[in-house]
């Protein structure tokens, strides 16, 4: 059974960082894409950040420089490090295998929130 559980989401001021934390069982690593996608109120929700099983990398535009993924195969954990932070930022967040996204299974996300 696949489990996702977020956390480290904040309030933060524009300029800020933070880092968010993705605990994930049930998903092998090695043959999953694992991405961290973000919802924002009235939105659809958009893949933000993606690491492949060999660990490439991929990032929306709206985020390129300023966040960073990484994953933790061992510890069956995924990370996204945020910096220079805007308010168009704030949304919830959610790590996610792709191939489990595409069949409709989400955690509960982290809220991130940007405001002075």
């Amino acid at each position: 059974q696949v489990q996702l559980v977020e956390s480290g989401g904040d309030l933060v001021q524009p300029g800020g960082s933070l880092r968010l934390s993705c605990v994930t069982s049930g998903i092998n690593f090695r043959f999953n894409i694992m991405g961290w996608y973000r919802q924002a109120s009235g939105n659809q929700r958009e893949l933000v950040a993606a690491i492949t099983s060999d660990g490439n990398t991929n990032y929306a535009d709206s985020v390129k420089g300023r966040f960073t993924i990484s994953k933790d195969n061992a510890k069956n954990t995924v990370l996204l490090q945020m910096s220079v932070l805007k308010p168009e930022d704030t949304a919830v967040y959610y790590c996610n295998a792709v191939a489990v996204a595409a069949r409709g299974y989400w955690g509960q996300g982290t809220q991130v929130t940007v405001s002075s």
